[in-house]
């Protein structure tokens, strides 16, 4: 027996190494580290880094708050997702392909609204900032979805998990040097060089566009009786939309309302909180260089420890009870801030703040994705997961930009308070899950890496 065993784990890692020899032979993956740094690289810039710069620059908490609705377009990306399927650029589509074409825009959109808004100053005139960051924001949430397309049409699906690990790879590396990276160099030169080498980055991304191959994209309503353009879009809107929520009302029934109401402020404490965290670090005199070692390094890195500590609960404890401690974890660990606002210019305590808020939250996003994941059918799988995923995040982003009034008016130690007080609707949501006909801990679905607090 033992002879056996022998043999067959000998053989299952000569497969394994015969695998990763052939993954790393495909050049398909080195271009999707280089297309994840690209696509990481903006959203920090017009989010966590630039409330930084903002508050550097004396800007109210409550212009910073407002300034986070831009990261809509992350969310709303779905409205534009149809146009770039479809429509082919002059020129660069014939060059380069209609994804490729796509991409390339995007990236250079991206890298001119970098290269401009490192050219303003906020405090003289922070209307300028606000077109750049709209500029940036668009660009990206396009690039966001033409790397995506090229992603599903140029390799097979045995090649996907290991694609999207790439992808994630070069994501969290310029996860990290659009938060630490610039921080560091906004400390010791400016943010007019920060965001200029920012930009200059992005050359990174555009020669993983120039370099990859050409995909066929697949117009959506390729092999579709002829018609007029009307009916089509009149049926592009129900699959896309109509007949997804249908199916899933049909397979819940009235609990969809509990359901869709636990999705919608289960982040909630989470990204409301998570834009004026920079502020209270400006605020309480932390130095650009310590926030970036602690919140934009360390904290990456402990993220992902709770991302992985929230697939091994989901896969060891299952689905409900992971949800429920994640639920209570991410809403709780926001009154470590409110210690931290109580303390002031505390270095360990901002260690263990960031450590114990980024740990958590990663585990919570883990738990919900993997539980968004359960809900989806095998017909509109990619669709509803889409639809349920824009849920969870659009009614933070809208609350999130009113957090700067709030924080004016109640200031910080009773704002993190609050928002850690949505984690008892969280907890009764949770709980009153289980209380649904019909709903049982389902098998654990594979998960991807929530990166840590931006």
């Amino acid at each position: 027996m033992t002879t056996t065993a022998g043999r067959e784990g000998a053989g299952w890692l000569a497969r394994t190494r015969a695998t990763l020899r052939d993954v790393a032979a495909d050049r398909r993956m080195a271009l999707m580290l280089m297309l994840g740094f690209g696509a990481g690289l903006p959203i920090l810039l017009v989010f966590a880094t630039l409330s930084a710069w903002l508050r550097s620059a004396g800007i109210e908490r409550s212009s910073i708050g407002l300034l986070s609705y831009v990261s809509l377009a992350y969310s709303l990306k779905f409205l534009w997702a149809p146009v770039i399927d479809r429509v082919d650029l002059p020129v660069l589509s014939r060059l380069l392909g209609r994804r490729r074409a796509w991409m390339l825009l995007s990236q250079l959109a991206v890298a001119a609204g970098l290269i401009a808004m490192s050219r303003g100053d906020p405090a003289a005139s922070l209307g300028y900032t606000v077109v750049c960051a709209l500029v940036i924001a668009f660009a990206s949430a396009t690039q966001d979805i033409v790397v995506d397309g090229w992603r599903i049409d140029s390799a097979p699906t045995e090649r996907q998990g290991m694609m999207l690990a790439a992808y994630q790879l070069g994501y969290s590396l310029a996860r990290i040097c659009a938060g630490a990276g610039a921080l560091f160099v906004a400390d010791a030169f400016g943010w007019a060089p920060a965001y200029g080498t920012m930009a200059a980055l992005m050359l990174l991304a555009i020669a993983g566009t120039l370099a990859a191959p050409r995909a066929q994209a697949q117009d959506p309503g390729q092999g579709a009786a002829a018609g007029p353009a009307h009916r089509g879009w009149r049926r592009a809107l129900r699959e896309a939309v109509v007949d997804p929520f249908t199916d899933l009302m049909r397979r819940k029934g009235p609990g969809l309302a509990l359901i869709l109401a636990l999705i919608t402020v289960y982040r909630l404490p989470d990204i409301v909180s998570g834009i004026m965290a920079n502020p209270l670090y400006i605020d309480m005199k932390f130095t650009l260089s310590e926030i970036a070692t602690v919140s934009k390094v360390y904290g990456v890195w402990i993220g992902v420890a709770g991302a992985f500590a929230g697939g091994i609960a989901v896969s060891r404890l299952g689905l409900y009870p992971a949800l429920l401690i994640g639920g209570i974890a991410a809403s709780a660990s926001n009154l470590m801030f409110a210690w931290l606002a109580l303390a002031g210019h505390d270095l360990p305590l901002l260690v263990a703040s960031i450590s114990i808020d980024n740990f958590a939250g990663a585990f919570a996003g883990t738990a919900l994705i993997a539980y968004m994941s359960s809900l989806t059918s095998p017909a509109f799988a990619a669709t509803q997961y889409a639809l349920l995923s824009s849920l969870y995040a659009l009614p933070g982003k809208f609350v999130g930009g009113l957090s700067g009034f709030a924080v004016e008016s109640l200031g910080y130690p009773t704002f993190f308070v609050l928002t850690a007080a949505v984690g008892i609707p969280v907890t009764l949501l949770c709980l009153g899950l289980r209380l649904l006909p019909g709903e049982v801990d389902p098998a654990p679905a594979p998960v991807e890496e929530v990166p840590a607090r931006a």
